[in-house]
């Protein structure tokens, strides 16, 4: 029984934190297709104002996630990775961290985890512009021209996100909507 109670435990962890659906894993939509992404206005560690439009003429990978959440975790070390990679060709990563205790329990979290790229403090507001964030992690994936191009909802694999960037950045992610789901 205990068992049982573990590996349960464990596929709900890895599924994603949260009461949607999880691991669900959008092809890039045809361009066509594609809405604009909502504007926001949310500050950064240093209290610096930071909109979503800011970042107009780069991919995007939009991260709803939070300290407390595993496969979140799970996660920032690709995301780390990806900005390091793929930052001179024009992408970027931008975390929306959903912690109600603020900056005080983030800061501590960005240092021990090394992140590289920009993170705000979002809330319930900024979540509902994105039809309502209900499970975490949740990443949309914008294109050079501000529209969402997929949605990947839970622990997707690092492949899928590497191979939906490298879609987007080379212009290849424009047409049909390359991949269907897992």
């Amino acid at each position: 029984m205990r068992r049982l109670l573990l590996t349960i435990s464990i596929a709900a962890m890895l599924a994603g934190c949260g009461s949607g659906p999880s691991s669900v894993r959008a092809a890039i939509k045809p361009v066509s297709a594609r809405k604009q992404a909502p504007d926001f206005e949310l500050k950064d560690s240093t209290g610096k104002v930071v909109k979503l439009s800011d970042f107009k003429g780069k991919v995007v990978l939009l991260n709803f996630w939070a300290t407390w959440c595993g496969p979140c975790k799970i996660e920032i070390p690709w995301f780390v990775e990806f900005e390091q990679n793929y930052k001179d060709k024009g992408f970027v990563v931008l975390g929306v961290s959903m912690d109600e205790e603020g900056w005080e329990i983030v800061k501590p979290f960005i240092e021990k985890h090394k992140i590289n790229y920009r993170l705000v403090i979002g809330d319930d507001a900024t979540a509902q512009k994105y039809g309502g964030v209900d499970s975490l992690p949740t990443s949309f994936l914008i294109d050079r021209q501000g529209r969402t191009a997929a949605v990947h909802i839970g622990l997707v694999s690092k492949g899928n996100y590497v191979s939906d960037i490298t879609q987007l950045l080379d212009g290849s992610g424009a047409g049909s909507g390359a991949k269907g789901a897992d």
